[in-house]
Order: C-alpha cells, then sequence, then structure tokens
C-alpha cells in the first residue's frame, strides 16, 4: 500500500508521529509536508493529497491540522475525493466500510497521539462492505458531475 500524508502546521506533530507508525508497519508513505510549524496554507497541502490520491499515485491519503475540518472541506472540493474527519474509531471503520472514504484527516488539537494511531490503523484495516452502500456513492458521484 502507498498512502500520501500532509499537514499544515497545527498537525504536523500528529502527522510526523503518524509516518514514523506507518513506516514502521513497512507501509509505504509519501511525506509532502509542512515540515516545520511555521503558519502555512492548509488548502495547498490537502489539494496536494487530494491529487495524489485521484490520480493513483498513492492509494490513500492523510491530512492532519487543528481540528482536521478545514483539510477536509478543502480536499472535498477535488472529485473522487471522500475525506472524513474522524475523531474516534467507530467512525474510522464506518467512514471506510459505509463510505468508502480515501482521505482520513484528523485533529492534533482536538485527539492525542495514542487515539490517531489507533484510528489510522482501524482506517486501514477497514475495507469498504459495497453492496446498498455502492448505490449511494454513486449518487455522491453523480452529485460532483452537476
Amino acid at each position: 500500500m502507498k498512502l500520501t500524508i500532509g499537514c499544515d502546521h497545527g498537525g504536523r506533530k500528529l502527522k510526523d508521529a503518524i509516518v514514523k507508525h506507518l513506516r514502521e508497519k513497512d507501509i509505504e508513505v509519501v511525506d509532502i509536508g509542512t515540515y516545520t510549524d511555521d503558519s502555512v496554507d492548509f488548502p495547498s497541502y490537502a489539494e496536494e493529497v487530494a491529487n495524489q490520491v485521484v490520480s493513483g499515485q498513492s492509494e490513500l491519503g492523510i491530512l492532519c491540522c487543528g481540528t482536521g475540518i478545514g483539510m477536509s472541506i478543502a480536499a472535498n472540493k477535488v472529485d473522487g475525493i471522500r475525506a472524513a474527519v474522524v475523531s474516534d474509531t467507530f467512525s474510522a471503520r464506518a467512514t471506510r466500510e459505509h463510505n468508502n472514504s480515501n482521505i482520513l484527516c484528523l485533529g492534533e488539537r482536538v485527539i492525542g497521539e495514542g487515539l490517531a494511531l489507533l484510528i489510522v490503523d482501524t482506517w486501514l484495516e477497514a475495507t469498504f462492505a459495497g453492496d446498498r452502500h455502492k448505490r449511494r456513492l454513486d449518487k455522491i458521484t453523480e452529485l460532483e458531475r452537476k
């Protein structure tokens, strides 16, 4: 599996912990930054991760900022992206099984590192359930085309 991860200054520490965690699990990670605590504009990072996912350069993406909200709003502007802000393991599993989310958004100021790593693992282990959920995703795709 190949995964692209990005963050703004509000999510850099969490992003760094996730990158280390994933690499220890032998998951290929493309880290697009940011690499410092200097203020940056989160939409640029959301767009880059989203473009890598929709182009197939990466299978999935993770975005971190202060709350995860801004990143998810920006990433969801890219056709084909289903970015979800998650702060618990139940939602992490559900967003993959029911919504086939392809970008996970996490807030460094909302959840601690331990919970974040558990959420990441849960999200990566879950798979899309298909069936009735596919019909609903098809309707989302129709909305993108309008």
